[in-house]
């Protein structure tokens, strides 16, 4: 039993877990936000946030009051009421009920590699995650971004303001609609998930050493050093063999003109 809790102490091992708790949490405050500016609100910002779930968090009463008038609308989530009100006009994104699977899913993966039994297992284990881990959140990224595509170009016919060109509003970085400024970045829950794949290629790079989480700050110190090692170990690799070239290019020469001469019978 002993040995088990220890070896729960290998990076390789205690990282993964680490990674699982921060995906839970990750459920448990916002993902995403939006902060706008509009002259409606002088010297003020409005706030959305997001969660990996249908739920939003902060001014986003306000912001649909402006919303509305350029015809852009919040997603429907189709299968359940959120905690805002849906517009008909507005695309269905019933996908977003699947986060808390994802998020809840992945941790469960992370626990699972962290306990394999041999150390075969654990390395296959967590090239797997990493890999599926980091493929997972690029394609929800990208169906993210299509979703606002859509949402950009499906602005409502009727909507108070006219001649409001279609727009794609980004999942990272700032946008412009009309006299509406934003800026889209990750929130809370957003960085825990980003902590949390950095601990998986952590634990990833660490798949061959049983280092200890103590480990981890000598290890750190050391890194520099051995990444200048291997640096300048391969330059001199490399000159050593540009010698070796070299001097067997001249002792092919020496022969040539030792041997190579003509001849009279």
């Amino acid at each position: 039993m002993n040995s088990s809790l220890a070896r729960l102490t290998e990076i390789r091992r205690a990282l993964p877990l680490a990674a699982a708790a921060l995906l839970v949490g990750a459920l448990l405050v916002p993902v995403w936000q939006i902060t706008l500016t509009a002259p409606q609100y002088p010297g003020q910002e409005l706030l959305i946030e997001l969660y990996a779930y249908p739920r939003l968090g902060g001014d986003f009463a306000e912001v649909q009051g402006l919303n509305k008038y350029a015809g852009f609308y919040y997603p429907d989530p189709v299968f359940i009421d959120p905690n805002y009100p849906v517009n008909e006009a507005a695309i269905d994104v019933p996908e977003w009920l699947l986060g808390p699977v994802v998020f809840v899913g992945l941790a469960l993966t992370g626990a699972f590699v962290a306990l394999a039994p041999t150390v075969r297992k654990l390395k296959a284990g967590l090239t797997a995650q990493l890999v599926g881990t980091i493929t997972v959140f690029v394609g929800m990224f990208a169906f993210i971004q299509y979703r606002l595509y859509q949402a950009g170009h499906s602005l409502d016919p009727d909507a108070p303001l006219r001649g409001i060109e279609s727009f794609t509003p980004p999942l990272l970085g700032s946008y412009e609609v009309a006299n509406i400024s934003g800026f889209a970045w990750f929130g809370p829950g957003g960085y825990m998930t980003v902590l949390a794949v950095l601990l998986l290629a952590t634990a990833y790079l660490a798949r061959d050493i049983e280092a200890t989480v103590s480990d981890l700050p000598a290890l750190a110190v050391a890194l520099p050093g051995a990444i200048r090692e291997r640096v300048t170990g391969d330059e001199s690799a490399d000159r050593e063999r540009d010698r070796d070239d070299a001097e067997s290019t001249r002792e092919t020469d020496r022969d040539r003109d030792v041997g190579g001469g003509d001849h009279v019978g």
